[in-house]
């Protein structure tokens, strides 16, 4: 059975780390802590005061005085691993975790999970052919020397990368290392961690190396294991939950973000917001907790981008700016039909071509797999579609030899149908308004990945309202944008009712609209 000996750097709230030593040695873990040495003392001293007759617990022989992005977090890292392997030997598994992580597993569950294969758990991608790093410096935080702080001296920091530069005092990276990146929260093996240390006795050139690096804690590691264990024996992610805002701050979780927690693929989660209380009091009753079933559902990623994303279509950004093609022709006609039930849409466009022959296509916007013609290479992918629309429009009209042609576009595309309508050619809209069912809801959620078939139902039940009034705000986006020629069906209005307004948006005569809107199968789910 495993047992795991967490590796905790922390430099802040002395009762919560207390709290945290007791509750993960309370079955028979262990820790092993490094305080900061830039924090209190007294804090210090009230945490080794409370754990000194805990067993379970140890700590580093020194603190040292960490800085963000410096070698100083990778060697207090060091310290309490060295620590950890000395004072606990049954320890199987190391952990690291920092003051603000919280187990959203029981001690049970994740010892199973350990069990189950033979692996470390490390982000570790490769440095100079990945995108881990997003923004900021990349190659340069390796072939320059950083003896300064950007945090705390800015100025001092660049300035000495760009005198390096200029001088052409870079550096190469040691010949027998391939350089990885990932997240620091990562979980090993013993026989892992014995051979990093081991490594870093025999080999003290890669330490000094390592140690005029910036941001460190995202190498170091994540090298020397790649570079000392076999690839089939590393599983490639952190077991420890966490999510980044777009400017890549780290977010915290609250009280009523506990089933969503544990209901996702990790052991532990990182930040709970200090204000969460209740939110600690649950995950730490659960760590002791025994035959406890936990339905992964993982869809924690999908739901933030969901909800952090919804500002972006007007609430909170202005409109996206499109790059602009020529117009489509002045004497050509766009229909475009919207509608957020897919299946319903394409019922009627596929009634239309068979009743007036007009050409129609379904969402090529939206659908990758909707079938088109072969365009020279712009049809292939969405992003080529989406940049070059006018091009991709002007070459189907092409295509299909006519002046009139149909598409279908979800109602979240606001932005295209203010495009197409500021061209010279005659657009025309038609939103089709459907009902939409508890259950239909929950099944879009499931398909687009805002949740499983295991996600709790509390969670559904508090999603729901949340896209039921995601649905009615694009409604009410498209109505507030005032198109010339929009039309709307509705499927509780009667055939009579839906004639007239599908006449005038196809501009066909009426038995023909009629034909059309008396498709009986139109709107079943």
């Amino acid at each position: 059975m495993a047992r795991i000996a967490y590796i905790l750097l922390s430099h802040k709230d002395p009762e919560g780390i207390i709290a945290q030593a007791e509750r993960l040695t309370a079955v028979g873990d262990f820790i092993a802590i490094h305080f900061d040495g830039n924090s209190k003392k007294e804090h210090y001293d009230a945490i080794r005061t409370a754990l000194k007759d805990n067993p379970n617990v140890a700590f580093t022989p020194r603190r040292v005085k960490c800085g963000w992005g410096e070698w100083s977090l990778v060697e207090a890292t060091l310290l309490a691993t060295t620590t950890a392997l000395e004072a606990f030997p049954r320890a199987t598994h190391f952990y690291m975790l920092s003051g603000d992580c919280m187990p959203i597993k029981s001690a049970e569950y994740a010892h199973t999970f350990l069990d189950r294969n033979a692996v470390d758990y490390i982000e570790s991608f490769d440095f100079f052919r990945s995108d881990w790093i997003k923004t900021g410096m990349k190659e340069d935080r390796l072939i320059y020397r950083h003896f300064f702080n950007e945090r705390n001296h800015k100025w001092l920091f660049y300035t000495s990368v760009e005198w390096q530069r200029r001088l052409g005092l870079s550096r190469k990276v040691p010949d027998d290392l391939q350089i990885q990146i990932g997240s620091q929260w990562w979980c090993l093996r013993r026989r892992t961690v014995e051979a990093v240390v081991d490594f870093c006795t025999k080999r003290p050139d890669v330490l000094r190396f390592f140690r005029t690096t910036w941001i460190p804690d995202e190498t170091f590691f994540q090298t020397l294991v790649r570079h000392l264990v076999p690839e089939q024996q590393i599983q490639s992610r952190t077991l420890t939950f966490l999510m980044f805002s777009d400017y890549g701050m780290p977010l915290n979780f609250y009280n009523d973000q506990y089933d969503m927690l544990v209901s996702q693929d990790f052991l532990f989660a990182r930040k709970i917001s200090p204000d969460a209380q209740d939110l600690k009091l649950r995950l730490g009753r659960l760590y002791a907790a025994t035959n406890v079933q936990f339905p992964i559902s993982n869809e924690g990623q999908s739901l933030f981008k969901f909800l952090a994303g919804r500002g972006r279509i007007g609430r909170r950004f202005a409109p996206r700016f499109w790059e602009t093609e020529s117009s489509l022709g002045r004497e050509r006609e766009l229909m475009i039909v919207t509608c957020k039930k897919w299946h319903v849409a394409k019922r009627l466009v596929d009634r239309v071509r068979q009743v007036t022959n007009l050409p129609a296509i379904d969402y090529l916007f939206n659908e990758e797999s909707t079938p088109l013609p072969d365009l020279g290479g712009i049809q292939t992918t969405l992003e080529k579609r989406t940049r070059h629309r006018r091009a991709l429009m002007r070459m189907l009209f092409d295509y299909y030899d006519t002046d009139r042609l149909i598409i279908c576009l979800d109602p979240s595309n606001l932005d295209l149908m203010q495009d197409f309508y500021t061209d010279r050619c005659t657009t025309r809209l038609l939103e089709i308004e459907c009902e939409f069912s508890d259950d239909y809801l929950v099944g879009h959620a499931r398909r687009v990945g805002l949740a499983g078939e295991r996600t709790p139902k509390d969670t559904i039940d508090r999603l729901l309202p949340t896209i039921r009034y995601d649905v009615k705000f694009e409604s009410d986006k498209i109505s507030d944008a005032n198109f010339g020629e929009f039309y709307r069906l509705r499927e509780r209005a009667t055939v009579d009712e839906n004639t007239p307004p599908l006449a005038a948006f196809l501009a066909v005569p009426l038995d023909q609209a009629r034909e059309i809107a008396a498709t009986h199968f139109l709107y079943v789910d």
